[in-house]
């Protein structure tokens, strides 16, 4: 690709307004300024994980409220020879696995969370940590800025 070709593309992708290209980044969706920047917030992770954890729990008892009944009755009916009951036991088996399925997602996601709040408040002590001299004093950005030059 020759260096012509290369900036043609790149007025093209910017629609011609000669913007250039923005690699990575979306538009905010109310069309205002913003940042693209990731922002963890413990507290906010923290009760999402929590409603994931609370979420599995009522699915644990009132997903299974009817299983019992269902799986009871879904036996009566093939003993009376009916092809209900096998219908009826296909559907109690499906709800079970889509059930189970629904709960190890809602522990997955709460746990993930839990780990990324772990992970997070390990990397922003380290960031703090590594972020002094060797007599232990914070470095500030100007200072920061004497290193860099």
């Amino acid at each position: 690709m020759t260096w012509e070709e290369w900036e043609r593309l790149k007025t093209e992708a910017a629609g011609g307004d000669g913007v250039g290209v923005r690699v990575n980044n979306a538009p905010p969706a109310g069309g205002g300024g913003g940042s693209s920047d990731l922002v963890v917030r413990s507290d906010e992770l923290g009760k999402l994980g929590d409603m994931a954890r609370d979420l599995r729990q009522r699915l644990s008892t009132d997903g299974d409220y009817a299983r019992p009944a269902t799986y009871d009755a879904a036996i009566e009916l093939i003993g009376d020879d009916l092809d209900l009951g096998s219908a009826l036991l296909e559907e109690h088996d499906a709800w079970n696995t889509k059930l189970t399925t629904l709960k190890e997602a809602c522990a997955h996601i709460s746990n993930h969370l839990d780990y990324s709040r772990g992970v997070h408040a390990e990397d922003e002590k380290k960031i703090a940590t590594d972020m002094r001299n060797a007599d232990g004093r914070k470095m500030t950005v100007s200072r920061i800025y004497d290193y860099i030059k």
